[in-house]
């Protein structure tokens, strides 16, 4: 397994992470079988683990921090914070309140007395990241977190991160994960162009761009025990235009892939892989056969022949589906966001007076 430095920090991590987003109960809560394919991926090469604390609630967290007890300085081990882990308003996003108090449940269930890497999994508008940064420097000074990293930032909030480190004498975030295959481009035109101007080690989420890059997703068809992610249904539903758009797509990427001698899979994860911002890849195996078939994957490479021909399938900095951006700003998601509202008793905002804009605001939020 090819060994890359993580930006600037001097790590070497493996080219592919192990991902254990499917441990727990929302992949796979099998011990032994989660355990064997811990053992596997450190016999092949990968010295890289990651997880987060709101998977499966903090299930896959405990699974790997059982498996890696016995290898836990042999590896590089990261985790993250920010998503909702229950129904209190307070036990989410990236407020010193909460940042202390997950880092505490993340080592507690990882059986470790520090986390390699930490990091933000999603930006949090209503917290200034001098909080965030403040919080997670105080984490790094008391030796509980080694390196600090983001995940599906934005790129003007990476800059804004790294101007307020430098400006206030805080800790740096090294790393941004981001949403980043064939099908999602987005990152090419802004996020990892930023990365490489401040150093930041690129890491990469669903390369296989929510399963739909494995090649089981064909026209007419209906793949059995394949897993959908329950939480986001659409992703799966044939009628939806976006969908439709990446079932023809996929009956030319094969074509690339086959041209070049690869399976489908093994060309989508090394298209990854070959962004120079790229330092690591992460693979989300469930299943131990899906390890094995995800690691003779590991040593693929593209000509330059194979990637102008994927060019021309998918544009460069383009994302098929808003689907795959990963987080959608307020600004945007938010109606509200995005309309100037009069003082006027009678101005409106979708038909609503402005006695009701309060309802109008929690019935429209998403």
């Amino acid at each position: 397994m090819e060994l890359r430095v993580l930006g600037r920090t001097g790590v070497n991590v493996s080219k592919f992470c192990f991902g254990a987003g499917m441990f727990g109960y929302f992949g796979n809560d099998d011990k032994k079988e989660c355990q064997k394919m811990v053992d596997h991926a450190i016999e092949e090469g990968i010295n890289y683990f990651d997880t987060s604390d709101v998977y499966s609630h903090g299930e896959s967290e405990n699974i790997l921090g059982d498996a890696l007890k016995k290898k836990r300085k042999d590896v590089i081990l990261a985790t993250k914070f920010s998503l909702p882990m229950d129904s209190d308003p307070n036990h989410k996003g990236n407020s010193r309140r909460w940042i202390m108090e997950a880092v505490e449940n993340s080592l507690d269930r990882l059986k470790t007395d520090y986390i390699d890497l930490y990091q933000v999994h999603r930006p949090d508008i209503t917290t200034d990241i001098d909080e965030t940064l403040g919080a997670l420097s105080d984490l790094m000074r008391q030796g509980k977190v080694r390196m600090i990293g983001t995940s599906t930032f934005p790129a003007e909030q990476i800059v804004e991160a790294q101007w307020c480190s430098e400006k206030r004498m805080r800790e740096r975030f090294s790393t941004e994960q981001a949403p980043y295959s064939i099908f999602a481009r987005k990152v090419e035109s802004n996020v990892f162009p930023t990365c490489q101007k401040y150093g930041i080690g690129g890491l990469v989420w669903s390369p296989l761009a929510q399963g739909w890059l494995t090649g089981k997703w064909r026209r007419g068809s209906k793949p059995e025990g394949t897993h959908r992610n329950n939480l986001q249904p659409h992703l799966f539903q044939m009628d939806r235009t976006e969908n439709q758009m990446k079932l023809d797509l996929i009956e030319r990427l094969e074509k690339i892939a086959g041209d070049a001698g690869l399976s489908l899979i093994a060309m989508a994860l090394a298209f990854t892989t070959e962004h120079p911002a790229v330092s690591s890849v992460i693979i989300g195996p469930r299943t131990f056969d899906q390890l094995a078939g995800l690691l003779n994957c590991s040593n693929t490479h593209l000509d330059e022949d194979t990637l102008d021909a994927i060019d021309l399938v998918v544009p460069p900095g383009q994302n098929i589906s808003s689907d795959d951006d990963g987080y959608t700003p307020p600004a945007i998601e938010d109606r509200l966001e995005r309309r100037r509202l009069k003082s006027s008793p009678k101005a409106n905002a979708g038909g609503q007076t402005m006695d009701n804009i309060e309802n109008y605001k929690k019935e429209n939020r998403q």
